[in-house]
């Protein structure tokens, strides 16, 4: 049986009313029934089951009903009190039952009932697929309604969801950045740097303190400016300044160490890590001031490590060599000095320089495409204890000159020295070895030598007193020697 039709054996009146029909009077003598032969419609005999023809007084027919009738009794329309509705007569012999509808009485206006849906095949799949919307819709709607009504009611029921720890108490899990940097922002100060005079100019940088006795670590580059009767201070990231002074400077390093003037006891050193131990794709964590935003945290991973990378502060003076670690992390103009961090928050190098599109090595304005150089912190380290103890850098040196132009075959010892002096320095460590001008060297130690900035880069992450060995060329004849580096004293 189709559900369509359940409940259906009786067709509706479409212009009865909404109130349920008058129960049928019980039959009458036949001759009363004659005796009222104008009782009105509703006083006709049925003759079969299809209901009467609606009296043409009365609304026209309105569309079928839906597909789906309504099976239980619908609540009666209350309306002003009036004469009972006149009872139907009984229906003519052999009609049977029901007896017709009664007629709408005159004090009611009937209940526009809803339009038919013209019936079709599947139309149970379609009215399952309307019931299932109404109910997905009702139930948004008495949800919706419920709020409104709590709202209404003057209720402290609330439908936000609230975190249990707000961000200021919220505790990082050790090793996250967030839990690093943390840690390490109050170590970490913006340097600002003047020069001498009236209208001195001057430069932001970063550097980070080294020690208890107020020693900051930062790029030569960065204080230069104001190295020769200048002014210097340092920020923490508490908005506390101080004035500072320049201990020692290297500038082939690109190395300085400040101390602070008045220095707090309260001084939290920066742990210092192992630059040799790093690896590619550890992550970086680098702080500083990019464009005098103090405070700036970015991260990153070791892109590579031993890049030979020759830089300049951009004032002219000389370059400064590094094998430097090179990251991703975004490394600006500011940032120079910073430290670079690893994963535990232990500096692994000083953020130095960038390689910014059209422009080679340095500290130009350009902003980071994702190539930042840092001077790898065992070198850092020391650079800086030297400086602390005799305030000047002290370089292991080969002893000779070699080309810093050509590149590609691999450095190559000049015939002449700068100034007209030998190439090779008499009873240095290369002539000691017997290297000659004109030589190729070609490797130091287990690295590769392409250009002469590559070999100064690998010279100077060692100490004077170091054995090393150099593979070279000499008419196209490769040969291996060793040799102890020396040392020179100063930038001069």
């Amino acid at each position: 049986m189709s559900t369509e039709k359940e409940g259906a054996a009786v067709p509706a009146d479409r212009s009865a009313p909404s109130t349920p029909p008058t129960p049928p009077a019980p039959p009458a003598p036949p001759a009363a029934q004659a005796a009222e032969p104008a009782a009105g419609p509703a006083a006709e005999p049925q003759t079969s089951p299809t209901p009467p023809t609606p009296q043409t007084s009365h609304t026209p027919p309105a569309p079928e009903p839906p597909t789906e009738p309504v099976t239980a009794v619908q609540e009666p329309v209350h309306a002003p009190s009036a004469a009972p509705a006149p009872a139907p007569a009984p229906a003519a012999a052999g009609a049977g039952w029901p007896p017709a509808p009664p007629v709408t009485p005159a004090w009611a206006s009937p209940l526009p009932p809803a339009p038919e849906a013209p019936r079709k095949r599947g139309g149970g799949l379609v009215a399952a697929v309307l019931a299932a919307a109404l109910v997905a819709g009702g139930i948004g709607g008495g949800i919706g309604y419920w709020a409104a009504s709590e709202r209404d009611a003057g209720t402290t029921t609330s439908t936000t969801v609230s975190s249990s720890d707000s961000p200021a108490s919220f505790k990082r899990e050790p090793g996250t950045v967030a839990a690093v940097a943390a840690k390490a922002l109050p170590s970490v100060v913006t340097i600002q740097a003047k020069s001498g005079g009236v209208e001195g100019e001057g430069g932001t940088g970063t550097g980070f303190v080294y020690d208890k006795e107020g020693h900051i670590v930062t790029n030569n580059h960065v204080v230069a400016s104001a190295a020769e009767g200048g002014t210097l201070s340092a920020t923490f990231s508490d908005g506390t300044s101080y004035d500072a002074e320049v201990v020692g400077r290297a500038e082939g390093y690109d190395v300085a160490v400040l101390k602070l003037k008045n220095a707090p006891s309260s001084l939290a050193p920066l742990p210092l890590g192992d630059s040799d131990k790093v690896a590619v794709g550890d992550s970086t964590i680098a702080i500083g001031a990019p464009f005098g935003l103090s405070n700036t945290v970015t991260t990153g991973i070791i892109s590579a490590k031993n890049r030979p990378v020759a830089s300049g502060d951009g004032s002219g003076g000389k370059n400064s060599y590094m094998s430097a670690l090179q990251t991703d992390a975004s490394i600006n103009p500011g940032n120079s000095g910073g430290p670079l961090l690893d994963a535990s928050g232990a500096v692994i190098g000083i953020n130095s320089a960038i390689q910014s599109a059209g422009s080679g090595f340095g500290q130009s304005q350009a902003g980071s495409i994702g190539l930042g150089f840092a001077i790898p912190v065992n070198q850092a380290k020391n650079v800086a204890e030297q400086l602390i103890k005799t305030g000047k850098p002290v370089y292991p040196v080969i002893g000779a000159t070699v080309n810093m132009q050509d590149k590609g075959e691999g450095a190559v010892i000049a015939d002449q020295g700068a100034g007209g002096t030998p190439a090779v320095a008499p009873d240095g460590p290369a002539a000691k070895a017997g290297l000659k001008p004109g030589d190729v060297i070609t490797g130091f130690d287990d690295r590769q030598i392409d250009s002469g900035p590559t070999l100064i880069s690998e010279i100077w992450t060692h100490k004077p007193g170091d054995t090393v060995k150099i593979t070279y060329e000499r008419d196209g004849k490769p040969a291996t020697v060793t040799l102890t580096l020396g040392e020179r004293t100063g930038d001069n």
